[in-house]
């Protein structure tokens, strides 16, 4: 039987990378090309396929207990090879929270 994962019809406009968050403390973290997780965006994997993006996902969803909600995302390759959000809600992950957060008394 094949899985939903393998199903589902992934469709590239560009170059994309895996982000999900992890598990203990919900950080936003991107699959890297050594098959771990890092919160730096500039070590994320960058594929360019439709098979690597299906293929870095299915890798990245089976590891459930380092990461949850593990999807696909755009990045935009800068001239100078800088990995750059490729969306408003990738560019807002990656730079935190959009509040001021009330400091402990």
């Amino acid at each position: 039987m094949t899985s939903p994962l393998e199903q589902k019809k992934i469709k590239l406009t560009g170059p994309s990378m895996v982000t999900a968050n992890r598990a203990w403390d919900g950080a936003v973290i991107y699959r890297t090309a050594e098959h771990g997780w890092s919160p730096d965006l500039a070590d994320a994997a960058v594929v360019r396929t439709s098979d690597e993006a299906r293929e870095l996902l299915a890798e990245s969803v089976a590891d459930d207990v380092g990461a949850i909600g593990a999807y696909i995302a755009p990045v935009e390759i800068k001239s100078t090879g800088a990995i750059k959000p490729g969306n408003l809600r990738e560019h807002i992950r990656s730079e935190g929270v959009t509040i001021d957060l009330p400091v402990p008394a």
